[in-house]
């Protein structure tokens, strides 16, 4: 029966459970995924999650407190200088856990975790949802909206006419200054030969 055992203990002792737990969470800091079973998969998501909802603030008695755990200056300068301003705005959930089947010696089922902000594939830009307008105004903000755009259109459009008229009107005075300098050279030949 359980009756009160509120946490796995992996078949080992405080110490060696302690010891595991430090160095998995500094191997997730560093390398931001890492493969295990899913019982030290689950473990592990309960150990680092405080540690990084503390990584937010930093300060010298933070930086302690999650010393105390990872026992790695390395990956308490990685917690604290790349991975807290990325978690900055999340309430909590950094990790995730994904099923990866059984492993082949013993049957143990397995599972990756990883820190959810620094994978590419789910954290790539979706675009905005639609909101729907309310009947009160919406119309009018969207037809100020399209007037505005419309607006800066024609600007646009002004502004590349002109830089198309620009470069003709300079081509023209340069062909007029060109045949003027011709024009005297052949006038001076005839009056010499006349």
């Amino acid at each position: 029966m359980r009756h009160g055992k509120k946490i796995n203990h992996l078949g080992r002792t405080a110490s060696h459970r302690a010891a595991m737990m430090s160095n998995m969470a500094s191997s997730l800091i560093m390398h931001k995924r890492i493969n295990t079973t899913l019982a030290k998969a689950k473990s592990l998501q309960r150990y680092i999650d405080p540690l990084i909802t503390k990584s937010k603030t930093d300060d010298t008695n933070n930086r302690r407190v999650v010393f105390k755990y990872l026992q790695n200056k390395e990956s308490v300068a990685e917690l604290f200088r790349e991975v807290a301003p990325k978690v900055a705005d999340r309430p909590g959930g950094y990790t995730r856990i994904i099923k990866t089947g059984f492993r082949q010696g013993d049957s143990a089922e397995m599972a990756m975790i990883e820190l959810v902000d620094f994978n590419e594939l789910y954290t790539s830009a979706k675009p905005e949802k639609k909101t729907r307008r309310s009947r009160r105004g919406g119309a009018k903000k969207a037809e100020e909206t399209t007037a505005e755009a419309a607006a800066k259109e024609d600007v646009k459009l002004e502004e590349t006419i002109t830089e198309t008229q620009e470069p003709k009107a300079e081509a023209a005075e340069e062909t007029a200054t060109e045949e003027t300098p011709e024009a005297k050279t052949e006038e001076d030949s005839e009056e010499k030969k006349d």
